[in-house]
């Protein structure tokens, strides 16, 4: 079903089961996330990893009932990409090298990099509990699935790497990984859990 493109309309289409709202709205900011990303990572392989993981916080967050950014839909998920692009930086131990106006029409600039403080305590306890509740979900996921959503998440793997380690395509893996979360938000949804500390 076609919404007109209204943000605060497809989300709650989402949240009441029509999956194809999701797609809408990847669809819909793909270029700009894709363009956004790529512009600080400049590798394509990277590039569809950071996006793929921004929309699975993405999914986890609607999902989980935490989402608050009402008609700030883009924006919230800009910032998501960008965290998760700071976040690639950090573990391969190197800033990106990108000019101060490269990314202007995004509200983004390298500035936006300076500055970043390790994470407090309490990030980090709820990071552990949020990881302890999803490998305990994982489980009851099918074989396939769980295989892929664990090695990106939990090992971290590029979506190529994930492809060359079960044998099996990029788009294979990526679609294993949309299944995954679809059948994560059902487990989620059938057992009422929160991916969130008490």
């Amino acid at each position: 079903m076609n919404y007109e493109n209204n943000d605060s309309l497809l989300i709650n289409a989402y949240l009441l089961g029509d999956e194809s709202a999701i797609q809408q709205l990847i669809e819909k900011y793909k270029g700009r996330i894709y363009s956004f990303i790529y512009s600080k990572v400049f590798d394509r392989d990277i590039t569809e990893d950071i996006f793929q993981d921004t929309f699975v916080k993405v999914i986890l967050t609607l999902k989980g009932g935490r989402y608050n950014e009402e008609g700030k839909f883009l924006p919230w998920v800009m910032r998501i990409a960008h965290n998760l692009t700071i976040d690639h930086f950090r573990a391969n131990k190197r800033m990106p090298t990108v000019s101060e106006t490269s990314s202007a029409r995004e509200d983004y600039n390298i500035f936006d990099f300076i500055g970043i403080t390790d994470e407090c305590s309490e990030t980090k306890l709820i990071k552990a509990q949020i990881e302890k509740d999803l490998r305990r979900l994982v489980t009851q996921l099918p074989l396939d699935q769980r295989e892929v959503l664990e090695l990106r998440i939990f090992r971290d793997l590029s979506f190529k790497e994930i492809a060359e380690e079960t044998n099996v395509s990029i788009n294979t893996a990526l679609g294993r990984m949309r299944y995954a979360l679809i059948n994560l938000r059902k487990v989620v949804e059938n057992n009422n859990i929160t991916l969130t500390v008490d």
